[in-house]
């Protein structure tokens, strides 16, 4: 039996369930991890790095503030 998570209530999201759930693009988001790997919204699982969601969020708020 396989549990279903809604991804608004997953602590990290693959680079795909993130590229839904914030509307960006899957090859921007990979850009952004490259840019700073040690990122502490990057959870590196092996060399999958997975997004931390509310600290990714928090850093979208962050980044464009105006």
């Amino acid at each position: 039996m396989k549990i279903e998570i809604p991804l608004c209530e997953k602590y990290a999201l693959s680079i795909e369930e993130a590229a839904a759930y914030f509307h960006i693009g899957e090859n921007k988001l990979r850009l952004i991890v490259q840019e700073d790997m040690d990122a502490d919204y990057v959870l590196w699982n092996g060399n999958r790095a997975l997004i931390k969601r509310k600290k990714f969020e928090e850093y979208l708020d962050k980044e464009h503030a105006v």
